[in-house]
């Protein structure tokens, strides 16, 4: 029998078409309407996104985006075509690998509509979110669903719920790390993308996630805690690069109140510079590609709130984007479901 005719979807975040106001509102009320991203009533959700948080908001982060923009666009969607280009150089032709976000451009529904005139035998989705969070890889994963549900030939799926525990994932970022003298810095800090409590406690069937060990071990129970996974991510770089224990921090940014997962980046910063820390390194693991979190929210954001409290320096590990050990980590998750 010849070989299955396959295709791989990667599925990243997404990013406004520009920096202009208007382009970074689109972007904000298809990304802020998701109900997987604010989990609330329908009717409520709908007047807080397109009442008051997308018209007040929109300004703001259009300024923030055009420090972010470079000659080459977005560094998320520059970062991610080079990770489809050469994931597809590596695989070579009997593969094909193409690109989708989960919003804005280039679209889920407009990639998979190229998918299906493939024919496929099988197609592979794999959403580049390390940790599985339900506003991540489930939003992704639903919206596939969403879009093949409505074919009349589905083809073999195969979803990639999370790769968090991947040791050619955990290499690539330790070898980012190793770019830089660890020793050197006084603390260093493993931040990820923050997530409402409320959404982790969801994974659990009784009880909630302070309930559990999740700082210490992943289990049975909690393997899809988004808070579980972050920590033995960090427990596994830190290894990897003979971090102990004292010497580093989980933390979680980009809350928008206190009802979210602790601790709080912006606090530990603070909380860093009074104990007399100058020089903190961050790796934000979450993130597969550079984006606003990670060059601005972290690279200027927390290095001014670091020097305002005492602090000097707070280096930014750069994210996996098109590193060579993350192109053969991808390469490995999807030869083994070819």
């Amino acid at each position: 029998m010849k070989n299955k005719k396959t295709g791989v979807l990667l599925i990243n975040l997404g990013t406004p078409d520009s920096p202009k106001v208007s382009d970074v509102r689109s972007y904000l009320f298809q990304f802020l309407n998701d109900p997987r991203v604010i989990d609330i009533p329908v009717v409520l959700r709908k007047v807080l996104v397109n009442g008051i948080i997308v018209p007040f908001r929109a300004p703001k982060s259009a300024e923030e985006y055009k420090k972010l923009w470079t000659d080459k666009g977005s560094p998320l969607l520059y970062y991610s075509e080079q990770t489809k280009e050469k994931l597809q150089e590596s695989l070579g032709n009997d593969i094909t690998v193409e690109l989708a976000m989960r919003y804005k451009n280039p679209s889920i529904p407009d990639v998979l509509e190229k998918m299906r005139k493939e024919n496929y035998d099988k197609i592979i989705i794999l959403p580049l979110f390390p940790q599985y969070a339900s506003a991540t890889n489930g939003s992704a994963i639903e919206e596939v669903f969403r879009v093949i549900s409505k074919w009349w030939v589905i083809p073999e799926l195969e979803f990639v719920g999370q790769f968090y525990d991947h040791p050619l994932y955990i290499q690539a970022y330790a070898e980012l790390g190793r770019q830089f003298k660890i020793e050197d810095y006084d603390h260093v800090i493993f931040s990820y993308h923050g997530l409402p409590t409320r959404q982790v406690d969801k994974v659990y069937d009784n009880g909630l996630c302070e309930d559990r060990d999740c700082e210490k071990e992943v289990n049975e129970e909690n393997k899809f805690c988004y808070k579980a996974t972050s920590y033995a991510t960090t427990r596994a770089i830190a290894e990897a690069l003979n971090i102990p224990e004292e010497k580093y921090t989980v933390a979680f940014q980009s809350r928008l109140d206190n009802k979210w997962l602790e601790p709080f980046a912006d606090k530990t910063i603070i909380e860093q510079a009074q104990k007399g820390a100058k020089k903190l390194l961050f790796f934000s693991p979450a993130f597969t590609a550079d984006c606003l979190e990670t060059i601005i929210e972290i690279g200027e954001g927390y290095q001014e709130l670091f020097e305002e409290h005492g602090g000097e320096k707070v280096q930014l590990v750069p994210s996996l984007n098109d590193h060579p050990t993350w192109i053969e980590c991808l390469k490995d998750i999807v030869k083994n479901r070819v």
